[in-house]
């Protein structure tokens, strides 16, 4: 028997604007949401401008779970929407 850890992977994306970097991140920080951790910000500046705009993707990945069954395949498609495998161990 096959037993999987798995766990949920919630993804929030935001665009923020701001007059330099530190404006950028005070922004970002405004729209985290609870318990997501930010995974990427890229930054661009608009030709013309000296405004910044960067899309922030937050990330959510504190809810854990357990899966079992008898092979890899069967475990996979055990997997619920939002989910993703992180360790397996056979018992």
């Amino acid at each position: 028997m096959l037993h999987a850890t798995i766990r949920r992977v919630e993804t929030v994306s935001v665009e923020v604007a701001g007059e330099g970097l530190d404006a950028v991140r005070a922004e970002l920080e405004a729209k985290r949401p609870a318990g997501f951790d930010l995974v990427s910000a890229p930054v661009a500046m608009r030709a013309g401008t000296t405004a910044l705009t960067a899309a922030g993707v937050f990330e959510r990945r504190d809810e854990v779970g357990e899966i079992e069954a008898e092979t890899m395949d069967d475990l996979r498609k055990l997997i619920p929407e939002g989910w993703q495998m992180i360790s397996v161990r056979r018992s």
